[in-house]
């Protein structure tokens, strides 16, 4: 089973680590669908030296419909962001939102897929930090570049060809808000509905009442009612490839390793021949 230290550190953790004097690079990603605002956010109050991620910019190429709203950039311009934020190789990366982390799980896993090992969420996130009594500080902090240089993929993905499929020999998990999913609301893509044969998982029932990951056991048991297994395939999506990897990592708590599909449901929508389902039942995956 995965150790929960691998993707998570709280504030605590934080704290020693910074202790040791260890090279650590702080990133801000705070991010939410409907509030463009998250850089003046951080510049009026953030964790001591964070340096403040772009997601749209520096975590997302820009949005075409045959790739959806946010597809990930090329791994060149994402490794040229990673310098400009101070990574070095060896360094260790602490990510944090002020959402739970549903955004700054996009910049965890982007690293992870990139190879690089020892970056972590902040438990909590910011609000964790302030919960302790710990100071912020304002404007924007300009990083000493990096030199850090991406080894490979460290993290599966799959493109949209794989996820029409995905749901007859595996399971293919719906990290939106379940009224999204049964197509009852649908406030940015063209088509409401799902993926046929995803099941539904919001991203909000990974976290507790003050924004930190539940338990490994609680998020185990969470996926085990969903049918997830060890020797079962499994695959996120959500709206654009960001809350979805939010519950790549809350699987990875659980000792589960799951696939991105990047596109999500923004690809899947804006291809008129490709099939929607609404409602509570998952529906026939594609092609069956």
């Amino acid at each position: 089973m995965t150790d929960t230290a691998e993707v998570l550190m709280d504030v605590p953790g934080l704290q020693a680590l910074l202790a040791t004097g260890r090279h650590t690079v702080l990133l801000d990603v705070r991010w939410a669908l409907g509030d463009p605002h998250g850089r003046e956010h951080y510049l009026e109050g953030h964790l001591p030296g964070a340096v403040f991620v772009d997601l749209a910019t520096e975590l997302a190429a820009p949005a075409v419909p045959a790739r959806g709203r946010h597809p990930l950039p090329p791994a060149s311009e994402f490794q040229a962001s990673a310098r400009r934020w101070g990574i070095n190789d060896g360094d260790v990366v602490v990510a944090y939102d002020n959402s739970g982390n549903t955004a700054a799980a996009r910049a965890w896993w982007m690293l992870r897929s990139a190879g690089f090992p020892d970056v972590y969420l902040l438990d909590g996130g910011l609000a964790g930090w302030q919960g302790a009594g710990l100071p912020l500080e304002s404007g924007a902090v300009d990083a000493v570049p990096g030199d850090v240089s991406f080894s490979g993929v460290g993290m599966p993905a799959i493109d949209l060809a794989a996820a029409a499929g995905w749901a007859g020999s595996g399971i293919l998990l719906d990290a939106r808000a379940g009224e999204r999913y049964r197509g009852e609301f649908e406030p940015v893509d063209p088509r409401a509905g799902h993926i046929p044969g995803a099941l539904s998982a919001p991203t909000t029932e990974n976290l507790d009442g003050a924004g930190r990951f539940l338990p490994a056991s609680e998020l185990r048991r969470r996926f085990e009612d969903l049918g997830i297994r060890e020797a079962i395939p499994v695959a996120v999506y959500c709206g654009s490839g960001v809350t979805a990897a939010h519950e790549v990592a809350a699987l990875e708590i659980a000792g589960f390793r799951a696939a991105l599909y990047p596109g999500s449901f923004s690809e899947w929508s804006n291809n008129p021949d490709l099939p929607v389902a609404t409602g509570t039942a998952p529906g026939m995956p594609a092609g069956t």
